[in-house]
């Protein structure tokens, strides 16, 4: 299973962090740098299987795929934007933390903006006809 391959490598990297934090922080700061990345990779296939499965349902129901690719999108940016903000936090560096998840947070919205206009027009449609 891949989430047992994942708390195991969680748990050895977590555990070489605190052995190896005292004498070299440095490296113990790119040790779970590295092991978080891995985890990433492990979980990027897990990913496509759901996004290709959403894509398969949207072109069944003959919906406009640009939508859904607004939403992909905002996922991934989301997801990066949390494991940017927590690395940056591990470092000890929540100022900068803080920063990338409003940088987040505002190219979320930004991306958001064409799905918000077009709902607000079908909405401003119905509303007077």
């Amino acid at each position: 299973m891949l989430i047992l391959k994942i708390i195991g490598l969680a748990i050895v990297a977590a555990l070489l962090v605190i052995i190896i934090k005292e004498k070299s922080p440095e490296i113990a700061f790119l040790l779970t740098l590295a092991t978080g990345l891995i985890i990433l990779i492990l979980i990027l296939g897990q990913f496509k299987v759901i996004i290709d499965y959403i894509y398969q349902l949207a072109e069944k129901a003959d919906l406009d795929l640009i939508y859904f690719n607004i939403i992909i999108k905002i996922i991934a940016i989301a997801y990066l934007g949390e494991f940017g903000a927590t690395i940056t936090k591990d470092a000890g560096q929540s100022t900068l933390s803080s920063k990338i998840e409003l940088a987040t947070r505002v190219i979320i919205i930004f991306l958001a903006l064409p799905v918000i206009i077009n709902l607000l027009e079908k909405i401003l449609v119905l509303i007077t006809f």
